[in-house]
């Protein structure tokens, strides 16, 4: 069952949500009422599922680094590793 909802929100909030919504092809309310879903699922936790063989048989094989980088950086120094030196 709908029901309405009053909210108090900017006006130039509003002009942008809806230009969203047409951009999406949706309605605003569409779109409040899945946020809002969306927050009420977050605390809902989701079944344990069973870990396979391999992945019990690999779990805690890798240790991470001390010293560990950023993929980001690791990627930054591959790149002038390649191309500068």
């Amino acid at each position: 069952m709908n029901t309405k909802l009053t909210l108090s929100i900017e006006q130039e909030i509003i002009e942008e949500a809806k230009k969203y919504a047409k951009l999406q092809g949706r309605s605003l309310s569409n779109i409040v009422a899945e946020y809002l879903k969306s927050l009420s699922n977050q605390g809902e936790k989701k079944p344990n599922r069973e870990l396979s063989k391999i992945v019990k048989e690999l779990k805690g094989s890798l240790k991470k680094s001390d010293n560990s980088r950023s993929y980001k950086e690791i990627l930054e120094d591959a790149l002038i590793e390649k191309y500068l030196k």
